[in-house]
This record gives structure tokens, sequence and C-alpha cells, in this order.
């Protein structure tokens, strides 16, 4: 179930974060919303909202090499946490990646 829900989210042509929205520190949302993205090609995925959160955090493990949200996903590629997205953002490659999958306005 875990797995069709992460694997069903995941689309190329999409950002997609899985995360945990009681997170205090996580700038994830706050630095994508603020790019102008076409209408439901963003998406942050609240992992606790289905009572599954255990079993999608061993998927994300198993998927990713981590358990910890957020997760951030560029098309079907996953980048990493937060910290590995805000490295890319200021490296100034953030924004070229999510163009390449026409993300963007």
């Amino acid at each position: 179930m875990a797995q069709a829900f992460v694997n069903n989210k995941i689309q190329s042509g999409k950002v997609v974060v899985f995360i945990n929205p009681t997170c205090p520190y996580c700038r994830t949302q706050e630095l994508l919303s603020q790019l102008p993205f076409k209408q439901g090609l963003l998406e942050f995925v609240d992992i606790t909202a289905n009572g599954d959160t255990t079993e999608i955090q061993d998927y994300l493990q198993q998927l990713t090499g981590a358990r910890m949200v957020p997760r951030v996903f560029i098309g079907k590629e996953c980048i990493g946490g937060c910290t590995d997205l805000v490295n890319i953002h200021e490296r100034g490659k953030l924004l070229t990646w999510i163009k390449q999958i026409r993300a963007l306005q």
C-alpha cells in the first residue's frame, strides 16, 4: 500500500516532496513555494495524513536510502532532503533542474 502510494505520487515532469508537517526546521516548502511552478506540478505530500507513516518511511528508505523526510523528487529522481535542496539552490542548479522537467511557468 505504501509502495503504491509513493510510486503513484512520483512522476516525471513534477516536483514532489514527502513531508512531515510538524517539522519546525524544514525550509523545503518555503523555498519551493517561492518558485513559479505550473499549476499542479509541485506537490507536498503529508506522510502522516493516511496513517501509513512508518510504512511510507520504510519504503522511502528502500527507494532512496534515507527514511527521514522531507524527501524531494524532481521528476522521478530523488535529490535528497532539505539540506540537499538548499545546497543545490545555493549552487544555482535548482532552477536549471526544474526547468529541464518543464515544471516552471
